[in-house]
């Protein structure tokens, strides 16, 4: 999913474009035991609690596509008999009234989730009526030609809220408050059905992670049994480790400079062709390489490497490999933090013997919060 058709779906939780239909949970103690359920037509809580449960499901949402948001495909035993697509369409289809089948879900998540506290388990059902929209990109409120039925399910840690002293208004006094079981906002979630090009994929969910390293792999693989993609961190190295065995001894300044600037050149190309996460397969990484400088013998066992390391359609996510945002030298002693845009002021030399970063100065200088001047080296009066 894009990141506007994500914020398409987050903009239904307000007040006025509120379509929530119905409102399911079951709080889990630490022994995986159920302590209550519920069930509420949402439409009819208060306001107050209307906003906090917003809160949830925005959070439910948010992140970076790719890192904290990722489109996860079902896996072949998800479309047998009694697997996890089956069972997720029943349950949006029941709107969540069958309570045989949310039970079953919770059952589900409590068996595969792993967390030692307290947690809650939301469950929300609603129908989108998708407006159309022009080709000037204006919505159409009354030219609807799709609903858009899904589920969306939150997992939200429930922790003791400090103990302390409180104000009381009704005596103008400070008295011991009573400790209270607060839900965080979610750990993880699900969408199901995506929403990919602004209609219903019941092939693919949008999983949440609030931790981009910590998939809780128990959900993804026995309640969702969906294909796992490696995290953040793990595809960041395993994109550093390609790199640095494809150009052993011919590593150097130039070419990993070079190898980040055509990354971020070919991330700019594929947003103007579309506005989903932008993901690089085994083919693009090795053209970024060869473009950066990378001898061709050096190239020539870099897809089996890429497939060995990632899978055999393995793909990476650009948000986790390159920083759009970050340039960084490091050496054991100092660090250099450069404008992407401006790398080009950094470069390598022999100065008396050894290797040098030798970085260009423009007109200002500061050390350490002060303005030197740096001609001269002396320090410039405000």
């Amino acid at each position: 999913m894009t990141r506007k058709e994500i914020n398409e779906i987050k903009a239904q939780y307000t007040l006025e474009e509120c379509g929530i239909s119905r409102l399911c949970g079951c709080y889990v103690d630490g022994e995986k035991n159920k302590v209550t359920t519920f069930t509420e037509n949402f439409l009819n809580l208060p306001e107050e609690e209307k906003h906090k449960y917003f809160d949830i499901f925005k959070k439910s949402l948010s992140g970076t596509p790719g890192k904290n948001l990722l489109d996860m495909q079902f896996n072949e035993g998800a479309y047998e008999a009694g697997g996890s697509q089956e069972f997720l369409l029943k349950l949006r289809d029941s709107e969540l009234k069958d309570d045989a089948v949310v039970n079953q879900l919770y059952d589900k998540i409590i068996e595969n989730y792993y967390y030692p506290g307290n947690y809650l388990i939301l469950l929300i059902h609603q129908a989108y009526d998708i407006p159309s929209i022009t080709n000037d990109n204006i919505e159409m409120e009354d030219a609807s030609e799709e609903v858009f039925s899904y589920i969306l399910c939150s997992i939200c840690h429930v922790s003791l809220s400090k103990p302390g002293l409180g104000y009381n208004e009704d005596d103008k006094a400070f008295h011991n408050q009573i400790q209270s079981h607060m839900v965080d906002l979610p750990d993880v979630g699900f969408l199901f059905p995506a929403f990919n090009d602004r209609t219903s994929n019941t092939d693919m969910t949008l999983f949440y992670t609030k931790d981009a390293n910590d998939f809780q792999h128990g959900v993804i693989e026995n309640v969702l049994m969906v294909n796992e993609p490696m995290g953040a961190v793990d595809q960041k190295e395993t994109f550093n480790n390609l790199v640095t065995e494809t150009l052993g001894e011919d590593s150097n300044y130039e070419i990993v400079k070079n190898i980040h600037e055509n990354l971020n050149e070919k991330i700019a190309e594929k947003k103007k062709e579309s506005l989903a996460p932008v993901m690089l397969d085994k083919t693009e990484v090795r053209e970024v390489l060869e473009k950066s400088g990378v001898k061709e013998e050096k190239l020539e066992n870099f897809e089996e490497h890429f497939e060995m390391a990632t899978g055999e359609d393995g793909k990476l996510a650009a948000t986790n490999i390159v920083p759009a945002r970050k340039f960084e030298v490091k050496t054991p002693d100092v660090v250099v933090k450069i404008n992407p845009d401006k790398t080009d002021l950094v470069t390598t030399q022999i100065i008396d013997g050894k290797q040098c970063l030798v970085i260009e100065i423009d007109e200002r200088l500061e050390v350490n919060g002060i303005s030197v001047n740096p001609e001269t080296g002396e320090v410039i009066e405000r």
